[in-house]
């Protein structure tokens, strides 16, 4: 299996991916195919497939925040099962992160993700693979060390509709010596991160507005089990 960086939508794995995000996703959750150009352009968003006999079985997206010191989950996608793909991803996608940490600040603080509450998104069949299924991932990113931050979370549809979308939490995994021991973050981390995540979305619910500016002036945010 190989590790093959997209950074374009002319690239013919790009299609093979957009199609098994479509598969896997619900739509609000999928930038439309020639809105992906931009981003792909960007060097700091760093999008992978696994591919497997010239097929792309898997998929992951993140980023690396140097001046914030943390990293970002977009997505992570396993379109098949008994390949091993989800240990290939994360082992290929975190060398790649250290990586561009050691290059530039040499610090990591941690990882956010947006992980599907599977009370609230038990619906979605996630393309069959039983991999996806919200139960199984959250156990799975419980396992990697993720945990959810504790507020209600409500983050902008990708059809840059102005549409809340309230079916996920976000979670952050902290890195490093004593990572294990970080009780919680301080509540600007969080808010400097989604302003600056969601800058692409000009058509943001009130709802987001209204959390942004109640974590303003809290306190330190609880990281909890998943």
């Amino acid at each position: 299996m190989d590790y093959i960086r997209i950074t374009g939508i002319n690239d013919p794995y790009f299609r093979q991916m957009h199609d098994l995000m479509k598969s896997v996703f619900p739509s609000e959750e999928v930038l439309e195919y020639n809105l992906w150009a931009e981003p792909l352009n960007d060097p700091g968003i760093r999008v992978f497939v696994a591919v497997h006999e010239g097929e792309v079985v898997g998929a992951t997206e993140y980023r690396y925040y140097e001046d914030m010191k943390v990293a970002m989950t977009d997505f992570t996608i396993i379109g098949r099962e008994g390949l091993g793909i989800g240990p290939f991803l994360v082992k290929n996608r975190t060398d790649d992160i250290m990586l561009l940490v050691k290059a530039g600040s040499g610090e990591l603080l941690g990882m956010f993700a947006e992980i599907y509450n599977p009370y609230l998104a038990q619906d979605y069949s996630f393309g069959g693979v039983k991999a996806m299924d919200p139960f199984v991932r959250r156990e799975v990113l419980a396992h990697l060390g993720y945990r959810k931050l504790d507020f209600p979370y409500v983050h902008p549809s990708w059809h840059n509709d102005g549409a809340a979308v309230q079916e996920l939490d976000l979670c952050f995994m902290p890195f490093g010596e004593g990572a294990y021991d970080v009780e919680s973050i301080v509540a600007g981390t969080i808010t400097n991160f989604l302003e600056r995540y969601y800058e692409v979305l000009p058509n943001k619910p009130e709802q987001w507005y209204r959390m942004i500016e109640k974590l303003k002036v809290s306190d330190p945010v609880r990281l909890l089990p998943l």
